[in-house]
C-alpha cells in the first residue's frame, strides 16, 4: 500500500509539473512563479524519496527478525 502510494506521488507530482509549466509558458507567467513551480515539484520528489527510504526501511526491519 506504501509502494502505491509512493508511485501515486511520483506520478502526481510529474503530471502537475508538467501541466503547470506548459500552462504557465502559454499563458505568460513570471520566470519567478515557474521556479516556485519548479521548487513545489522538487519538494514532492523529495518526499516521494523520503516514502521509499521509509518502505526501504520496515522491510530490512522486518527481513532482520
Amino acid at each position: 500500500m506504501a509502494g502505491r502510494r509512493a508511485a501515486l506521488v511520483i506520478a502526481g507530482t510529474a503530471g502537475l509539473w508538467v501541466l503547470s509549466t506548459m500552462i504557465g509558458a502559454q499563458i505568460g507567467l513570471s520566470n519567478r512563479v515557474l521556479a516556485l513551480f519548479d521548487m513545489l515539484a522538487l519538494a514532492g520528489f523529495v518526499w516521494a524519496i523520503w516514502m521509499i527510504y521509509n518502505i526501504w526501511r520496515m522491510r530490512q526491519d522486518s527481513q532482520g527478525q
